[in-house]
């Protein structure tokens, strides 16, 4: 209900009264006209206001603060509607529970005075419940849309948006995020109106002002890729993220916009996340700038070459060879220095461990941020402990790049193609990070011994079934494959080892494979052979004859489709020794990169190995983690590096051989990777 003076409201009541006489004198009907309760408005002071039990809305009283913040800069919009209590001391509150909390916060906060007079309608007892009742049903609220355009045209009349958050007692940001729900699409928000387009969904196209774009994103698109989290990445799919990417860590979102880079701000994000850069260019060539002082002191320490390459992947790195390096013997006040930094971290570590000690969480996240410091700083030490030879420095280079957190990481010790072959032609040893053998960081302990059998069997029957996979996806290789191994043994009397096995008994049954690898029956190739032969077993007949008759008329290319499936499901490649490759003429021709079949994890490969041997692995794609990981246990050691290697590209030594497709092979090229 309004405020309404005393005149209005006895006009209203006689309005009332003669409305029902001429209703009644209209259909000739005798009617008694009930007595008009007389509705009073009072100004009561604040301090003999109470609330009534007799207020049916029993429920509620939410956003009293922004209420009382609306009350405090525009004034009371609404009366309340009061009884006077059995005592007659008090008005009881029977319509505006809310309202009169808000007043009531305000006195608290010293904004309004103890007996600050307030506008009340006082009713009859008799009429309590009954005013109650229809001032809380016979309203109407605004539809949600409707109140957002109401935001927007508040703006438009020229209000600014800290005046306006004040005057309904909320934060500039909720105006802003309301105005901008106000500026999606017309055709989105009528299906708002009528249900067809989730809040949710409306705070996630808001991200743009394009309505176009917002359609497309929301309709153009099947049902269930229309959650938020898809339509957004739909409309920043060409933005970086500044929350996830590695060089907006490093450059800082500050810089970026200092430098004018456009940003696209999502309002219903919290504060870390939701800034989304639109210009990469402008974020790669910042980062160079700042890598190119890291670069310069690189440089200085006499390296062939040295690139910068702010975005830089492990797959990438593993096209280079590794240099050896040795760590020297540290100095005395070096090796002091160590001493310190270590007993310092036990005792921390013991006192985390102490389950005796009660730490806070703000104690114990201290604690692990000094034993984080402290390992940074054995990092540096351990690092300029490591040296190189110096006739490999001078041959040899170096990558300056962003690490995943956002910091600078060099890459040292790199040689190219054409330096692997010169240090052979000088009879030189071929670095390799990878391999076990002198000469291999002294950061990571050295490792006894190679792969086991077991583990060799494993990874092999992994790569073999992604050969197979491959075969069959090359017709023509599949093909050569085939002719190469009848012409051995037909024509040329030869029984030489063989890639193919054309006794035609298929190795792709899983107790084949399955002894070697328990988990090959979920690697993505078994699962895209096993679909594929289904299809074919689906479609041929089983009668010989029939079957042979359905193979002539086949088109030559799908004769070959079917024949390299054949061919690639005998494929046989399962080795015993990690050096060895079988199949690996094969593997060129079909060009097999294992990155796309085989992932390490802690049960494929890190819980199969010794504790040194992970760590040798870790040392390639997360070097600065070694140290830390070196003071855990084998089992969480595995886990770590599981979770390390997500997305780094690194393999096992003998899943990673050269891929050649598109030229012949190079006739010395065998033996330099053999040596290598």
């Amino acid at each position: 209900m309004n405020t309404a003076t005393q005149t209005e409201t006895l006009a209203l009541s006689a309005v009332a009264a003669a409305a029902v006489l001429s209703t009644a004198a209209i259909a000739g009907e005798s009617v008694t006209v009930p007595e008009v309760a007389p509705y009073e408005l009072h100004l009561i002071p604040l301090s003999r206001l109470r609330p009534s039990s007799r207020n049916v809305r029993q429920s509620g009283g939410t956003a009293i603060p922004e209420l009382a913040a609306s009350i405090a800069r525009v004034g009371l919009l609404q009366n309340l509607t009061v009884i006077t209590s059995p005592d007659g001391q008090w008005f009881e509150v029977v319509a505006g529970r809310r309202r009169l909390a808000a007043l009531k916060l305000l006195v608290k906060r010293h904004k309004l005075a103890k007996d600050h007079p307030v506008p009340c309608l006082l009713v009859p007892d008799t009429s309590a419940r009954t005013v109650s009742l229809s001032e809380n049903v016979q309203r109407e609220a605004m539809t949600p849309v409707d109140e957002l355009f109401a935001w927007k045209a508040l703006v438009a009349e020229g209000r600014s948006l800290e005046d306006i958050a004040a005057d309904f007692g909320v934060t500039p940001l909720v105006v802003k995020r309301r105005l901008r729900l106000a500026n999606v699409s017309p055709r989105l928000l009528a299906d708002y109106q009528q249900g067809a387009v989730s809040l949710e969904q409306l705070m996630a196209l808001a991200i743009t002002d394009d309505h176009a774009a917002q359609e497309a994103a929301f309709y153009e698109v099947p049902q269930w890729q229309r959650s938020p989290e898809s339509l957004r990445d739909h409309l920043t799919r060409d933005e970086v993220d500044a929350s996830r990417d590695a060089l907006a860590r490093f450059v800082g979102v500050e810089a970026y916009e200092a430098a004018g880079g456009g940003i696209r701000r999502d309002l219903f994000a919290d504060e870390k996340k939701g800034v989304f850069l639109t210009d990469a260019g402008l974020l790669e060539k910042l980062a160079r700038d700042r890598l190119a002082d890291a670069a310069e002191s690189v440089r200085a320490e006499g390296w062939s070459w040295v690139e910068v390459t702010p975005r830089v992947s492990s797959a990438e790195l593993h096209t280079f060879q590794r240099a050896r390096r040795s760590r020297r013997e540290p100095t005395k006040a070096e090796a002091k220095r160590i001493e310190k930094l270590e007993a310092e971290q036990a005792r921390l570590q013991d006192k985390l461990d102490d389950e005796d000690d009660d730490l806070s969480d703000d104690g114990a996240q201290a604690l692990h941020e000094e034993l984080d410091r402290l390992g940074d700083q054995l990092d540096a030490i351990e690092q300029a402990l490591v040296v190189y030879d110096p006739g490999i420095v001078a041959m040899a280079g170096a990558v300056v790049s962003v690490d995943p957190m956002g910091a600078v990481v060099v890459h040292r010790g790199l040689l190219r193609a054409e330096q692997v072959k010169a240090l052979l032609a000088q009879a030189q040893p071929i670095p390799d990070a990878n391999s076990g053998g002198e000469g291999k960081p002294a950061d990571v302990p050295s490792s006894r011994g190679g792969l086991s059998e077991k583990l060799v069997r494993r990874l092999s029957a992994h790569r073999t079934v992604a050969l197979q996979a491959e075969v069959a996806r090359h017709p023509r290789i599949a093909l050569v494959a085939l002719v190469h191994q009848l012409a051995q043994r037909v024509i040329l009397s030869g029984y030489g080892a063989a890639s193919v096995n054309i006794s035609a008994t298929s190795l792709d049954r899983l107790d084949r494979l399955e002894q070697h690898a328990p988990d090959v029956a979920e690697a993505p190739a078994a699962q895209g052979l096993r679909a594929v032969r289904e299809a074919w077993a689906s479609r041929l007949p089983e009668d010989p004859n029939a079957l042979f008759n359905e193979l002539l008329a086949m088109e030559h290319e799908e004769l070959l489709s079917l024949l390299a499936l054949c061919v690639g499901l005998t494929v046989s490649a399962i080795a015993q020794r990690e050096n060895e490759t079988p199949a690996a003429l094969l593997a060129k021709a079909v060009g097999l990169d294992m990155h796309s079949w085989w992932k390490p994890t802690a049960a494929g490969y890190f819980d199969h190995v010794s504790k040194a041997k992970a760590l040798e692995a870790v040392q390639v794609f997360a070097p600065g983690e070694v140290q830390r990981l070196a003071k855990l246990k084998k089992a969480q050691i595995a886990s770590e590096a599981e979770r390390l290697a997500a997305g780094s590209g690194w393999l096992p030594q003998m899943l990673t051989e050269p891929v050649q497709t598109d030229e012949a092979l190079d006739e010395h090229e065998p033996e330099v990777h053999q040596a290598a």
